[in-house]
């Protein structure tokens, strides 16, 4: 009897095209409706022949917004010169240097200087190896399909960071002039390095966890750790050149005056030309997938066993505008991240929601909030630039921000890009100010207890 109903039923299933339509399926009936409505529609077909033989963007470019915009800023930050991340992920990186940097050049009354990038990813990358290893040896008892298992795998180490990355490996590592450990090939191309040193820590990572299946313990796992990050150091030296334990540095001043040598370690340099403290410092973002007013901490979220995990104070946009705008009047630049490349017209170095209107290349409509963007994985934040400007009209309302890009100077305008007030609230998602400006209200939400995220989460899968 119950295969005498099975036939009947898959009969009927395979006859019936409304109820195959009920269970999801896309049938012939379904597919006929389709392209009726494509072929009817004139302007689709229009389209079909521009966009077929064009750039997109170059259709869906607004060009009644083309110059509705200037470069032009009342409030700025005073910054010299333009650097470059090139083919890397380390604008995070280039951002904090960027934060410091004026204030070595206006110490020393110098036209130009700045910090080894190359010096501090070397040791961003070594911390970060560590760190996957000890991630590996913390989870060994779990089952490889656990979801921090699969994360620590699929993110062994990369080269993009956040503003907390870059604060512990200062305090630990120091800094030191450009000239001292210069950029290499690999260091502005990090892509194929990444990935040999990725392949070959998930090669250690099974064999420590095959370890640990056979019965050996933590110092056991520790001792090899230290000979399998012998061969990561190796493969960084390689790439990068061996970073400096001490140098000696000198420099020519505005008036063509040149300094007496001076011996300095990394770490020395960096407390003589840097006097803020990261802890001087107050980490915001404007989730709004979450409540604001509240302290938030992301699990992993950070590059060394004994570094602090990014943590941040949840606030509405237009709170944290008010203490960028402070920070600008002080003429202090700051660190701010954002999904750059939403709405972002190149050729003018603009920022803007109104650059490009797809809506009406494409005849549909979307409709996603900030919110929405953020909880469907559409928006995250993906790149990092100095803060270095705003501009208000007559009436005092803020119109525009500058931010000092890592592009080079070919980039954008001048190597500097504007974001319209609406682009800042759409698509900003951190800014790092220091405490000084910020009322004693939002800093005592710093004595909460953080609510913790996971990495995984959406609005962290993009760290940049």
């Amino acid at each position: 009897m119950k295969q005498i109903l099975l036939f009947i039923f898959l009969s009927g299933m395979i006859a019936s095209p409304a109820w195959c339509q009920q269970n999801g399926e896309l049938t012939p009936d379904i597919m006929d409706e389709i392209r009726r409505s494509y072929k009817s529609d004139d302007y689709a077909t229009a389209m079909t022949n521009a966009v077929s033989a064009n750039d997109i963007r170059k259709l869906a470019l607004n060009r009644d917004n083309i110059g509705k915009t200037d470069h032009h800023f009342k409030h700025r930050v005073e910054v010299k010169g333009i650097t470059n991340q090139e083919h890397s992920g380390r604008c995070w990186m280039f951002t904090g240097l960027n934060v410091y940097r004026p204030r070595v050049i206006e110490k020393l009354n110098l036209e130009s200087f700045e910090f080894s990038t190359n010096y501090l990813f070397f040791w961003d990358q070594m911390e970060k190896a560590n760190l996957f290893l000890e991630g590996i040896i913390a989870t060994r008892d779990k089952p490889h399909d656990d979801r921090t298992v699969e994360w620590l795998f699929r993110n062994a180490i990369y080269d993009g960071g956040v503003w907390n990355l870059f604060t512990d490996l200062v305090q630990k590592y120091g800094l030191v002039p450009k000239d001292i450990m210069p950029e290499t090939n690999s260091s502005e191309n990090t892509s194929l390095m990444s990935r040999l040193i990725r392949r070959k820590l998930r090669e250690d990572g099974l064999q420590m966890r095959k370890m640990a299946g056979e019965g050996a313990d933590t110092e056991q796992l520790r001792k090899k750790k230290t000979e399998m990050l012998c061969e990561i150091y190796r493969m960084l030296a390689i790439n990068l050149g061996e970073p400096p334990e001490k140098f000696s540095w000198r420099y020519k001043n505005k008036e063509n005056e040149i300094s007496e040598v001076k011996d300095y370690t990394p770490l020395s340099f960096f407390k003589e030309f840097v006097t803020e403290k990261p802890d001087d410092y107050v980490l915001m973002m404007d989730d709004p997938t979450r409540d604001y007013y509240k302290l938030y901490e992301i699990e992993y979220d950070r590059n060394m066993v004994e570094g602090r995990n990014w943590r941040f104070i949840n606030l509405p946009a237009s709170e944290i505008k008010e203490y960028a705008k402070k920070s600008i009047d002080a003429n202090e630049a700051m660190y701010l991240s954002c999904d750059v490349g939403k709405q972002l017209n190149s050729d003018e170095g603009l920022l803007s929601v109104e650059n490009y209107d797809y809506e009406a290349v494409y005849g549909v409509k979307f409709g996603m909030d900030k919110k929405d963007r953020i909880m469907s994985y559409e928006s995250g934040s993906s790149h990092a630039m100095a803060l270095v400007g705003y501009d208000e009209n007559p009436d005092g309302k803020i119109t525009k921000w500058l931010l000092e890009n890592s592009w080079g100077a070919e980039k954008g305008h001048n190597g500097y890009l504007t974001m319209t007030d609406e682009w800042f609230d759409e698509y900003m998602f951190r800014v790092v100010v220091n405490k000084k400006f910020v009322d004693d209200k939002t800093l005592n939400l710093l004595k909460l207890e953080p609510v913790m995220l996971p990495p995984w989460d959406p609005m962290f899968s993009a760290d940049m």
